[in-house]
């Protein structure tokens, strides 16, 4: 598999890619979800909640804790998480931005 060409596209567009990566599987949709639900720090609901097995649980928790969405603090032998705000807002910009786009109707080509 070749390599993708990041580097030819601007910073927006790789963040924006990033994000639809981040939330094209069901399963990090559902966590985010369930965390907005509770609307508190998580330890080990997830599970239970999704009917998900915790290493599967467990990946798409850092999945989205690499993106920026979550955030994850050490209690004991678990980590509980919960939803980045700042960091939401910043992606729910991005994302309105672009969904925001619109072509004007009378240039259409097909």
């Amino acid at each position: 598999m070749g390599l993708s060409k990041t580097s030819l596209f601007s910073d927006k567009q790789n963040r924006i890619a990033t994000i639809a990566k981040a939330l094209g599987h069901p399963a990090r949709v559902a966590i985010l979800q369930q965390l907005f639900k509770l609307n508190a720090c998580v330890c080990g609901d997830l599970v239970e909640e999704t009917g998900l097995a915790q290493p599967t649980i467990s990946q798409h928790l850092k999945e989205l804790k690499n993106l920026g969405l979550i955030k994850g603090e050490i209690e004991g032998t678990s980590v509980c998480y919960c939803i980045d705000y700042d960091n939401w807002k910043e992606m729910k910009a991005f994302i309105k931005e672009f969904l925001d786009m619109d072509a004007d109707p009378a240039n259409q080509c097909c």
